[in-house]
């Protein structure tokens, strides 16, 4: 479900809205059910929905709602039954939820729009650099020497590009990112504020009578088409590379440690923690909160639950939960048989107590 969400706003002196036409050319639905010629000014739930609103069914669950729902326009998927009201318009797509994020992606470029191109007076560029006339460099931004930013690529404020670290083209960099020296970032990335790229991976061996520090002088290489979240950190190695795969998503508050090698097209939720040098490999799911040991490797389509805790290697398409990790459904299994251990306890003192009783009688 999501919250009601206005898009008449007065953002840049523009004001947002959509025809019923233009809602058809963004999503080209299958089918088109009813009309409407109300214009569209609000995203919202389908039970909060106004009748100048646009809603969506996206879980099968909140099908009944379709039928009261007073928006003006639904996205619903093929198949589905049932006619729109009066004034009401049905466009049948094959994912809604899918579909609404086009819609939304329309509205972020019409309310955002990219910034003119050109370096912030108040940045701080090397003059050994080598930034893309098209790239934005905003206020209070750091790019020391021998970096490349490639074209179209927008620094918000406050972001730190290291010696030697490379940005593609087409990214997105928020205020307070941090990209270290000699790591690099590929093309149309998306870096949420405060996230560190490329800190030192937490390495010490223990040699008279302390921890000594064991130098990182590794990178962290971000392939293409990759979204980092916010207050993520990702550790460079302690030699060659920390990879994070073409198309892997990650959520806030995710922690990366050195010489991990992440797949393409990864889903790492929040506060998940992957130790070092483990292996992720393509189409891994990982839980939130959930924690993986090192040394090890994730097969592909590996599935682990929220809050897990993964020490061994697994299977191609396994889902395993729990801590220590196993098996779905045996983890399940075992959850039920916990809630019953006090009755089964009360059940075995009796038979015990039953036991003592025949006992004695028959020695009697």
């Amino acid at each position: 479900m999501i919250a009601s969400v206005r898009l008449r706003n007065n953002f840049f002196g523009m004001q947002i809205a959509f025809r019923l036409e233009d809602l058809i050319e963004i999503v080209a639905p299958k089918e088109v059910r009813g009309s409407t010629e109300v214009l569209v000014e609000g995203i919202s739930a389908l039970s909060s929905a106004d009748v100048s609103d646009l809603s969506f069914l996206g879980n099968p669950k909140y099908k009944a709602e379709v039928v009261t729902s007073k928006a003006a326009v639904i996205l619903v998927p093929p198949g589905f039954e049932g006619d729109p009201a009066d004034g009401q318009c049905f466009l049948l797509v094959e994912n809604p939820s899918a579909a609404l994020a086009l819609i939304c992606a329309r509205i972020e470029r019409s309310l955002w729009p990219r910034p003119a191109a050109g370096i912030h007076p108040s940045a701080v560029v090397d003059s050994s650099a080598q930034i893309s006339e098209s790239a934005t460099i905003g206020p209070l931004c750091v790019v020391e020497a021998g970096s490349e930013i490639g074209d179209h690529t927008h620094l918000q404020a406050q972001v730190f590009v290291g010696r030697d670290a490379r940005i593609g083209a087409d990214c997105w960099l928020a205020p307070q990112v941090y990209l270290a020296t000699e790591c690099s970032v590929g093309n149309r990335v998306r870096i949420h504020a405060g996230t560190v790229i490329g800190s030192d991976g937490f390495g010490y061996e223990f040699a008279d009578g302390h921890h000594a520090k064991v130098p990182q002088v590794g990178g962290v290489t971000i392939d293409d088409d990759v979204e980092i979240g916010a207050n993520v950190t990702i550790d460079r190695a302690r030699f060659s590379q920390t990879q994070i795969g073409r198309g892997t998503k990650i959520d806030n508050l995710v922690q990366i440690a050195h010489n991990v090698r992440v797949g393409q097209h990864c889903l790492l939720c929040a506060q998940v923690g992957i130790s070092g040098s483990t292996t992720l490999e393509d189409f891994v799911v990982l839980g939130g909160q959930s924690g993986v040991g090192g040394h090890i490797t994730l097969a592909q389509g590996t599935k682990l639950g929220g809050g897990a805790a993964l020490t061994s290697n697994t299977k191609p398409g396994e889902f395993l939960n729990g801590s220590p990790a196993m098996p779905y459904m045996l983890e399940r299994r075992i959850v039920v048989l916990q809630r019953r251990l006090p009755d089964l306890f009360k059940q075995v003192c009796s038979l015990k107590e039953t036991l003592a009783e025949l006992k004695k009688t028959s020695a009697s």
